[in-house]
C-alpha cells in the first residue's frame, strides 16, 4: 500500500509541478519523500526561490503561511488543516499590538514560530538558525522578543542585549528535563550532547551546545562525533540515523514527541495533492507587512 501510495505521490507531484517541502520533525516516510527536508530557516529559504507552481508543506500552520507569504501566487498547501503549534497560538496580533503601546521604543523581533498576523506587527523575523545573528544585527537598545521565552532568553545570553520576554514556550520542548540529560549521560558517557534552544535554560546548561535542527544535522557530521545525545524532537533521529551510518543518536526523551507534526501521512499527502486542498493563503493586507520582517531575515542570512 505505501509504495502504491508513493508511486501516487511521485506521479502526481509531476503533473502539478509541485515541491514537497519536509520539517525534520516529521514522519520518517514523509521526510523520505520530500523534495527538501530541513528546518524553518532552510524552507524559508526553499520556499523563497522554488519554481515550482504547487508547494505542498510538510510541517505546521506557521511555515506554510510564511511559504504563503513568500510565493502570493503558487498554491501552498498544509495536507492537513489542523496541524498547528501551540507556541504560535500563545500570542495574538492585538497582544502584539498592546505590549507595543506599553514598550514604545522596542524593536519587535519575532521567532519565525508565529502566524502571519503577528508578523504583520514585528520589525524583524528569525529562526533558531540565525535568532543569534538577527539581534545582534539590530541597532537597537531596546528589544521585545516574541512568542518562545527560551529561545529568547538563549539569545539575550549569546548577544548580551537586554531583552523583553514574552512568555511563551514550545510544549515539546519543555518535556525534555535536566534529569533526563543527566541520566542519558550516565548510559552514554562518551556521547556528545546538543540541545534545541527552545529547551529550558537548565537544560541547555547541561549541553555541549545548543542548536537549531540545521545545526545538530551538521554537528552529528563531525567526524569527531560518534554517539550524540539529542534533545529535540525525536523524529530528528530518523535523518540522523539516515545521513550517519555507523553513528549512535539517543533522543534524550522519548516524551518529546510533537503531535502537529505527526498529523500529516503519506495518505494526507496525495489526497492533498488530488484535490488542491487544503490551501493556505495569507490575505493580501496582512502578507505585504509580514512580508517585510521575513525579507529582512532572509537578507541578514
Amino acid at each position: 500500500m505505501a509504495n502504491t501510495t508513493v508511486e501516487q505521490i511521485l506521479k502526481l507531484k509531476k503533473q502539478r509541478n509541485a515541491v514537497i517541502l519536509a520539517h525534520n520533525y516529521q514522519r520518517g516516510e514523509v521526510q523520505d519523500i520530500a523534495d527538501f527536508v530541513g528546518d524553518s530557516l532552510e524552507l524559508s529559504q526553499k520556499a523563497a526561490t522554488t519554481d515550482a507552481d504547487v508547494i505542498v508543506f510538510c510541517g505546521v500552520h506557521f511555515m506554510a503561511e510564511t511559504a504563503s507569504i513568500l510565493n502570493p501566487r503558487k498554491t501552498v498547501l498544509l495536507p492537513d488543516a489542523g496541524a498547528g503549534c501551540p507556541m504560535a497560538d500563545m500570542i495574538t496580533a492585538e497582544q502584539l499590538r498592546q505590549k507595543k503601546k506599553e514598550l514604545p521604543n522596542a524593536t519587535v523581533v519575532t521567532y519565525i514560530n508565529s502566524s502571519a498576523a503577528v508578523k504583520a506587527e514585528s520589525d524583524y523575523c528569525c529562526t533558531s538558525a540565525n535568532g543569534v545573528k538577527v539581534v545582534s544585527s539590530i541597532d537597537s537598545k531596546e528589544i521585545l522578543f516574541v512568542p518562545d521565552q527560551y529561545l529568547g532568553d538563549f539569545i539575550s545570553k549569546k548577544t548580551g542585549k537586554q531583552m523583553h520576554l514574552w512568555p511563551g514556550y514550545c510544549p515539546t520542548h519543555v518535556k525534555i528535563l535536566p534529569e533526563d540529560i543527566i541520566v542519558r549521560k550516565k548510559e552514554y558517557p562518551h556521547a556528545k550532547v546538543v540541545v534545541h534552544p527552545e529547551c529550558r535554560p537548565d537544560v541547555i546548561a547541561l549541553a555541549d551546545e545548543a542548536l537549531s535542527t540545521s545545526g545538530m544535522i551538521r554537528y552529528a557530521a563531525r567526524e569527531d562525533v560518534q554517539e550524540l545525545i539529542v534533545g529535540t524532537e525525536i523524529e530528528i533521529v530518523h535523518r540522523l540515523t539516515k545521513e550517519n551510518p555507523g553513528k549512535k543518536f539517543i533522543a534524550a526523551s522519548k516524551k518529546a514527541v510533537c503531535p502537529n507534526m505527526k498529523k500529516i501521512t503519506l495518505e494526507k499527502i496525495l489526497d492533498s495533492l488530488e484535490t488542491l486542498t487544503p490551501e493556505v493563503k495569507v490575505p493580501e493586507a496582512i502578507r505585504v507587512k509580514a512580508l517585510v520582517p521575513v525579507e529582512r531575515m532572509l537578507e541578514i542570512v
